[in-house]
């Protein structure tokens, strides 16, 4: 049994929500609605969600400024927004969730069980709000600061830091400049798709290189070489892409 808070400044998208999950998402069993931030404040003081659905563009106060105001979040947020590639970027960085509008009742009903399976404590739900407000201050999106999840907590990295990525199955080693490796539970296509604008190299079916980091090709060919001193494999089928990408074909 879950409950629900929807704020949306507009009662259409509000019903509609409020709808959709009545109809689809029988998880859902009781849902409030707000017209703005400080309705919904007010609604805290005496209802406990499970999930937020927070609308991303309001007037006086928008979605990013509600987060500001929580100190001990207990309830996930999936946002809701019309098309807002800068927005959706800070989201998909800080490892929460968002649906598109109009929202599609499939993906609605996926999001709510998805928040179903998570497990985040209070410290790592606020960890991952306040990394998302930050990220929204930044000018570009290069500097956000990228929120993943893992058995041992959350890490926050920057783009830049970065070395390499490497599929282990459903999972991914993540190497970082002067840090230590870890573990996340996403696939290296997750990461490929995320990271596809900053334009990292796919050097073979396991690997994911930061261009930034490589300090150049072995005269075969067969192996990159970068800035921590470590040798990744190029495969015969990427063998062209990837020197095309570093402009040596």
């Amino acid at each position: 049994m879950i409950k629900a808070l929807i704020i949306d400044d507009e009662a259409k998208a509000r019903n509609v929500l409020q709808h959709y999950l009545q109809s689809f998402v029988s998880e859902v069993t009781e849902i409030r609605q707000a017209d703005g931030v400080d309705t919904a404040m007010d609604i805290l003081q005496v209802y406990q969600p499970d999930i937020v659905f927070l609308d991303v563009e309001m007037p006086h106060k928008n979605g990013f400024q509600f987060l500001m105001e929580l100190k001990e979040p207990a309830f996930d947020v999936i946002f809701t927004t019309a098309y807002n590639q800068y927005a959706i970027q800070a989201i998909r960085f800080s490892a929460l969730d968002y649906l598109l509008k109009p929202v599609d009742p499939d993906e609605l009903k996926a999001a709510v069980l998805r928040h179903i399976e998570k497990r985040d404590s209070t410290a790592e739900k606020k960890a991952l709000f306040d990394n998302l407000v930050n990220n929204i201050e930044k000018k570009e999106v290069r500097d956000f600061k990228i929120a993943v999840p893992s058995a041992e907590g959350v890490y926050f990295f920057t783009i830049d830091e970065i070395l390499r990525l490497e599929a282990d199955r459903s999972y991914t080693h993540i190497h970082l400049v002067k840090k230590r490796p870890f573990v996340a539970s996403k696939t290296l296509k997750h990461f490929e798709e995320m990271l596809e604008e900053f334009q990292f190299i796919r050097t073979h079916k396991s690997h994911l290189v930061n261009p930034r980091h490589i300090t150049h090709v072995t005269s075969d060919n067969e192996h990159i070489l970068l800035t921590d001193g470590s040798r990744v494999e190029v495969s015969r089928r990427k063998k062209d892409d990837v020197l095309q990408q570093l402009k040596l074909r």
